[in-house]
């Protein structure tokens, strides 16, 4: 195929975070700077983000038979490189300059963040097992050194390995999968597969066997049950901006790219597959939301409610009609919005770096006579994550009961109002934990560097957008409606 500058205009988002990494790369190899390898990283996403408007303009598009990008693609994009941007920002809050800060090399955390935001936009926009693949595996190497970037805490090691153990065995799952599924389709691209799988009616054994297969490597990637062995321990022991980057961009990315499967070939969602994923959805609520009423440390708790919110989101994907993808779409922003404020208030509380986070529950005591923005910026997270009304997350999780409602899955929907239920629990402990008065206390709050008062302003700008999506949701809604997968 010859490319024109339309591929090249389509291609943009990917191509200027692409070169971000390589400047990156020889700033770093020509002098060691941390507030000049923020900066570039920045203003690379920054371009990033604003070129998927020209991008916009030229989709639908094939770029190559390994990459469509159109509008579903642009949203999603979008998504991933806000969520970076956010997750940089928090970084060198976390890492800190001077000498209280990050005592190893700071400016290899941007270079590997941005390789795998570049796995993420491969990932949104395959169509293609073998982009597929590509874009999966971009993402997930650089997120093994990330996860263990604090080399001098075990706990950050332990993480690490545990993480590219078990990442590796959903690799090798998922493309098991894929031989089943080619050796039985005769394509690779998602189209051809679905048509292949639609002229035979329902899905033949192997087909089945190797979209199963498939399914456990990516439900891996998600920490769905009972492939979630990894998440708690990985959170806990990740930095937090990573932990952060791991909950949002990371997810997202893999999610899309599962819609955009399933939603294609309409017969990979029937049959013993729906009802496998109606059993792995439920648990995944039940299990998330259990496990999460009995921890005492921040990252654990929303790792383990990251479990259950991917549940509720595979109510979306097991309807996979109607209101299906715009559900997807609403949850997956409010969830990005509130993951980050909440991971972004463990970041500032953990900083300057002092080896090890502050991210047990004993430490958020009465945060509200020290720190007031931090405990107004998380207590609009947990509600926003219950689901109360006026936060951004009231609105996601209509949307997943409405779809759920509309396409008669009620042991779902009961599952998700239990789960939700038992997940205000744990969210209001959390709360109540901010303004409880600590015996001679004194009113402060902390001095703060300017690298942190950037993360401290960023959050309270999330927590002013989770308000508002609650308030108004119009724009958000036109939005994920513009970017249905057949645009």
């Amino acid at each position: 195929m010859e490319f024109t500058t339309q591929h090249f205009i389509a291609l943009a988002p990917l191509l200027i975070t692409s070169l971000t990494i390589v400047v990156v790369m020889l700033a770093i190899a020509w002098r060691r700077n941390h507030s000049q390898t923020f900066l570039i990283s920045v203003a690379g996403l920054n371009l990033a983000l604003l070129s998927i408007l020209p991008a916009l303009k030229v989709a639908p598009l094939a770029v190559t038979p390994l990459l469509q990008i159109d509008t579903f693609a642009c949203l999603y994009m979008a998504l991933i490189l806000v969520a970076t941007l956010a997750c940089v920002t928090l970084a060198h809050a976390y890492l800190g300059d001077g000498g209280s800060g990050y005592p190893g090399n700071r400016e290899e955390l941007y270079l590997l963040i941005l390789m795998a935001a570049a796995g993420g936009l491969v990932l949104v926009s395959a169509q293609h097992l073998a982009g597929l693949f590509i874009g999966l595996e971009l993402l997930s190497v650089p997120v093994y050194g990330l996860v263990a970037y604090a080399f001098f805490n075990k706990r950050s090691l332990e993480a690490g390995i545990k993480y590219m153990v078990l990442s590796a065995a959903g690799s090798a799952f998922l493309l098991f999968g894929m031989a089943l599924l080619y050796a039985d389709a005769g394509s690779l691209s998602f189209t051809g597969i679905g048509q292949a799988l639609a002229a035979t009616g329902l899905p033949s054994p192997l087909a089945q066997l190797g979209l199963g297969m498939m399914l456990i490597g990516l439900a891996f990637k998600l920490s769905l049950v009972p492939f979630h062995l990894w998440t708690p321990d990985v959170y806990e022991g990740a930095p937090a901006p990573v932990a952060a980057f791991l909950a949002t961009a990371s997810k997202v990315a893999v999610f899309a790219v599962m819609v955009r499967l399933f939603q294609i070939s309409p017969a990979a969602s029937s049959g013993v597959l729906s009802d496998v994923l109606t059993v792995i959805a439920i648990a995944s609520i039940l299990f998330g939301n259990l496990l999460a009423l009995t921890q005492s440390n921040l990252k654990r708790l929303l790792g383990y409610s990251s479990i259950a919110h991917f549940g509720y989101l595979l109510i979306a994907l097991v309807a996979s009609k109607g209101l299906a993808v715009e559900a997807i779409g609403v949850y997956l922003v409010t969830y990005v919005i509130t993951s980050l404020g909440a991971f972004g208030v463990i970041t500032l509380m953990s900083s300057p770096y002092n080896g090890r986070d502050a991210d047990a529950l004993y430490e958020y005591r009465g945060l509200f006579w020290r720190r007031p923005y931090l405990t107004a910026v998380l207590t609009v997270m947990m509600l926003s994550l219950a689901g109360i009304p006026l936060t951004a997350g009231f609105i996601g999780k209509f949307y997943i009961i409405a779809t759920g409602v509309e396409s008669h899955q009620w042991w779902l929907v009961g599952s998700l109002v239990l789960g939700s239920a038992i997940g205000v629990f744990y969210y209001l402990r959390v709360m109540v934990t901010l303004y409880l008065i600590e015996p001679n206390l004194r009113r402060h709050d902390a001095q703060l560097h300017w690298e942190q008062r950037a993360g401290g302003v960023m959050l309270l700008a999330i927590a002013v957008l989770a308000f508002f999506l609650g308030l108004y949701p119009q724009p958000l809604l036109n939005l994920v409606q513009q970017s249905g997968l057949a645009g």
